[in-house]
């Protein structure tokens, strides 16, 4: 999948789901709550991606691993960042909640448009 395209889906994927559990759980204004959903993946996707294009040529049990991890890396930052970007109170659970259900909605639409992108 080229990036452009990879990055549409993520943020068509992600952006929703933020921004529906920030307004509906959290009470974040909806643009708000946008503006930091949009915000969070321009910081992460970037990265992540550009640190998984150095495990592409190894074996797939290193990119899977390199995979997870980056995932789970992605969603602490993207937690992180949300909790300044929405205003959420500093032990607030939603945006660890927030980021591990987007990502892995966003993971799965990306597993699924894979074959439909010649991925």
């Amino acid at each position: 999948m080229r990036y452009p395209v990879a990055l549409a889906l993520t943020l068509l994927t992600e952006a929703p789901v933020y921004t529906a559990a920030l307004q509906r759980v959290g009470g974040v204004r909806p643009g708000r709550a946008a503006a930091a959903a949009v915000l969070v993946n321009l910081v992460t996707h970037p990265l992540l991606w550009w640190a998984l294009r150095h495990w592409t040529d190894g074996p797939a049990a290193a990119y899977w691993t390199g995979f997870a991890l980056g995932e789970a890396a992605v969603c602490a930052v993207e937690a992180l960042l949300l909790r300044p970007l929405a205003g959420l109170r500093p032990r607030d659970p939603l945006p660890w909640v927030a980021a591990g259900t987007a990502n892995a909605a966003s993971l799965l639409a990306g597993l699924l448009a894979g074959p439909l992108t010649g991925s």
